[in-house]
């Protein structure tokens, strides 16, 4: 294996770990949201604030009547658009490093 490829594939594994890590903080806060966790817990605090800074662009894009619809659908879409390009990246970095 070249020196070049396997510094593409380092990239493509560093890229694909940080979208799986943004996805499973949004995820996380998707589930505390749901299972109504204690809104004063720090920890529940750090995820909501981290998981609305990653969802920014998404978390208000639907107006759900029902508020877990809003945010299962809008917190949601943004995890799934961060592993379908990070994933997507990491695999073209692949083919073509």
């Amino acid at each position: 294996m070249s020196p070049r490829r396997s510094g593409s594939n380092q990239v493509a594994t560093i890229i694909m770990v940080v979208a799986d890590v943004m996805a499973v903080i949004i995820g996380l806060w998707i589930l505390m949201y749901l299972l109504d966790a204690n809104r004063a817990n720090d920890l529940v605090i750090l995820i909501r604030d981290v998981a609305g800074w990653l969802a920014g662009w998404s978390h208000d894009l639907f107006t759900f009547d029902e508020a877990w619809a809003r945010v299962v659908a809008g917190y949601g879409l943004a995890a799934l658009v961060y592993l379908f390009v990070g994933h997507a990246v990491a695999g073209r970095l692949r083919r073509h490093g």
